[in-house]
């Protein structure tokens, strides 16, 4: 898969229709799993992405994985994008990231991640 294919997929699923701000909703959703996932899940996601995607899920590896749920993962998101961005408006943007994902990456590593993750982000993956 190429970076490209994974930008115009996520703007297909109902990400900005803009190619710069589909790129910075992936690079802020990615940044925001990898604060999210534990042990060696970000760097497994990261191993099966273009090199573009590695880097905001691994920046955070050293630190201690966030505990939040859908509603604030999607608040945080909100934030990172920007001043006058609700986590309603986000919510749009995360699932066509997740979904682009998982449609990229193995099963076996979206059924990984999604194991890490509460019973709330699942609606996020369709």
């Amino acid at each position: 898969m190429r970076y490209d294919e994974i930008v115009a997929d996520v703007t297909a699923r109902g990400g900005p229709t803009q190619k710069h701000e589909a790129e910075a909703v992936i690079q802020i959703v990615l940044e925001d799993l990898g604060k999210r996932l534990k042990g060696n899940e970000p760097q497994n996601l990261a191993d099966q992405l273009p090199a573009e995607l590695k880097e905001p899920l691994v920046a955070h590896t050293e630190q201690e994985p966030t505990t939040d749920d859908v509603d604030e993962f999607l608040r945080r998101v909100a934030e990172h994008e920007g001043e006058g961005v609700s986590p309603e408006e986000a919510l749009p943007h995360v699932r066509a990231v997740f979904t682009s994902l998982a449609s990229f990456i193995s099963e076996g590593e979206t059924q990984a991640i999604r194991s890490q993750l509460p019973a709330g982000f699942a609606p996020l993956f369709q």
